[in-house]
This record gives C-alpha cells, sequence and structure tokens, in this order.
C-alpha cells in the first residue's frame, strides 16, 4: 500500500467508537420492533433533504415526501431535479461497490444528471471552494484527480483501520480532491454512509446526512481545521460525534414510535424519576397497577427497560 492518508486518532475518537458500537446493538434491537417500511420513508426522506439542504436546495420535509411518492411539487426547477436524482441515487444505494470507483462515477452521474455536462465523469477543469471569507479551498489541479482518486481507492481496500475511521477519512480527502465539477458534498456524504452501510445495514436508511445539516457550520470547520493540519483527525472525531448522536436519536424516535401513549408516559415518568415505583407510575397515568406491570414487562422484554436493583432501593434504567 503506497499511499495513506494523514490522520490521527485521539482518545475521544475511540471512545466514541466504543458508544457507537454499543448503541448499534440497542439500535437493531429497538429496528426490529418497529414499522420498518414507515421508518424507511422517514428516514430516507431525512437523509435527502439534509444532503441537499446542505448545498442550498430549499425543498421541505413535505415536498421532498411528495416527490418520493411520485407526486408533483412546485418548486425550483433544478431544485426538484436535485432532489429526483437524489431520490433516484438512494434507491440504487446499495447496487454500488462502495470500494470500486467506477460504482462512484456511476452514482455521481445519477445524483448529477441534468445539473452538470460532465456528470459520472472527473472534473476536466480547475476548481475553488467558497468560504465565508472568501476562497477556502483550491482543489488539486484536474489532471491528478484520476490520480489521487485511485490513490484514494487504494488505500480504502487495503487499509486495516476500523470501518468508521476510514469512511470519515475517505470522505474527507474526497471533499479534498473535489473531482467533480459540482455535487462533491452530497457525493461524499453518499460514499461515507454507502461504506457503513457494507459494514453495518441499519446504516442504509440512517439519516446521517440530517445531523450533518443540522451541524452545518461545524462541519466545514472541521474541514477547514483538517486541511489546516494537514491531518484529517479533526474530522473523523466529528463524524464520529454526528454518527454517534444520529444513532442515539435513531434509537429514541423508534422507541417512541413502537409503543403507546401509556408506555410513553411511563418512559417519560421513568426518565424524569428513575427511582419512581409501580404505585406511584400508577397514579400518574392513571392506569391500574396491573396494567403499568404489563407494560413495563413488555419494556424489559423488548430490551427498552430493566431494573437496576431491588424493589426497594433499586431503581429503572431505560437502555435505548
Amino acid at each position: 500500500m503506497s499511499y495513506t492518508p494523514p490522520f490521527t486518532i485521539t482518545s475521544k475518537s475511540i471512545n466514541l467508537i466504543a458508544e457507537i458500537s454499543a448503541l448499534l446493538e440497542r439500535a437493531t434491537i429497538a429496528q426490529e420492533n418497529a414499522d420498518k417500511l414507515k421508518l424507511r420513508k422517514i428516514n430516507r426522506m431525512k437523509t435527502i433533504r439534509g444532503s441537499l439542504a446542505i448545498e442550498g436546495n430549499s425543498l421541505s420535509e413535505e415536498q421532498i415526501t411528495a416527490l418520493i411518492d411520485g407526486n408533483h411539487v412546485v418548486a425550483p426547477l433544478r431544485e426538484v431535479q436535485e432532489v429526483r436524482n437524489a431520490i433516484l441515487a438512494y434507491d440504487k444505494f446499495m447496487e454500488f461497490d462502495p470500494y470500486n470507483p467506477k460504482d462512484l462515477l456511476k452514482a455521481h452521474g445519477i445524483m448529477a444528471l441534468g445539473l452538470v455536462d460532465n456528470a459520472g465523469h472527473y472534473r476536466k477543469g480547475g476548481v475553488c471552494v467558497a468560504g465565508k471569507d472568501g476562497i477556502s479551498h483550491i482543489a488539486p489541479p484536474a489532471d491528478r484527480v484520476p490520480f489521487l482518486m485511485t490513490d484514494l481507492f487504494d488505500w480504502l481496500k487495503n487499509s486495516d483501520d476500523h470501518i468508521l475511521i476510514k469512511s470519515s477519512v475517505f470522505h474527507y480527502e474526497f471533499e479534498f480532491i473535489h473531482p467533480f465539477e459540482d455535487g462533491n458534498g452530497r457525493m461524499g456524504r453518499f460514499w461515507q454512509s454507502r461504506l457503513l452501510a457494507d459494514w453495518k445495514d441499519i446504516f442504509v436508511n440512517l439519516p446521517v446526512e440530517n445531523m450533518i445539516w443540522e451541524n452545518q457550520a461545524e462541519y466545514y470547520k472541521a474541514i477547514e481545521k483538517s486541511t489546516g493540519n494537514a491531518d484529517s483527525g479533526v474530522f473523523v472525531e466529528f463524524m464520529l460525534r454526528v454518527i454517534h448522536k444520529t444513532l442515539k436519536n435513531h434509537c429514541n424516535d423508534t422507541v417512541n414510535d413502537t409503543v403507546n401513549d401509556t408506555v410513553k408516559s411511563i418512559l417519560d415518568l421513568i426518565r424524569n424519576n428513575p427511582y419512581i415505583s409501580y404505585e406511584e407510575l400508577a397514579e400518574k397515568t392513571g392506569k391500574s397497577r396491573m396494567t403499568v406491570s404489563r407494560k413495563i414487562a413488555e419494556l424489559k422484554k423488548n430490551n427498552i427497560l430493566r431494573r437496576v436493583g431491588a424493589d426497594k432501593n433499586g431503581y429503572w434504567e431505560i437502555t435505548l
């Protein structure tokens, strides 16, 4: 392996990898009890909206949902085309080999269809990335792009680093090279998600892109810092925090989507007071103690809730 991108792994990053691994187990359990079709549709909408909103697309959740359903929306034509392209690209998500540069070009051909003249091909000219104070990055010359991308994919295929690290380093290096005339941001995010989905299938519909959008300023700051340091460690740590937060939110959303109002009330009361008793739960929910006991038994069976210690002196722990 001739080329290795420069990156430093912090102790914080190592801790985040451990926490993400633990959350993945919980998220998998939670997803087994969820309405998967409904969850997939919601998360796909969030993914597309988040990734395109970073690039300035203004379509709302309702408009994107309508386009996913095949309906017409009134909006700027270019923005509608961006969404339609993204829907098609994510529909073919698992068909792309994340370790094959030819598949990257195919994916860009779909994502950038009708938006640039050379969709599916590396750029032929120079490109600059604009920042708030002017030009923040001048990408490598166009004639270097094929060689740089070949080196990057060779490292990706042969590196022994953890996929959470590799996918984040790839994402940063991809943005640094800026291989396409347009669509580099959405393609970098798309490809990191595809790499992660090759590791754990829960990432197929996990809206990591939406969380990046919610932390957009920090996203660009992490890229700029990593470029200034000539080391992508800052960006890697940022992406791990985003993945961790996305997984945590996904667990909470899945739990809320799979329980009824009584169970939601029980969980809310326990969050506020882990030492609450069965009697207090029955009183505050307006249900019988038998009903509360039955609901708690269901939560424990589904690995959402567990009792720590004895009935008198112990407390409740929500595991998701």
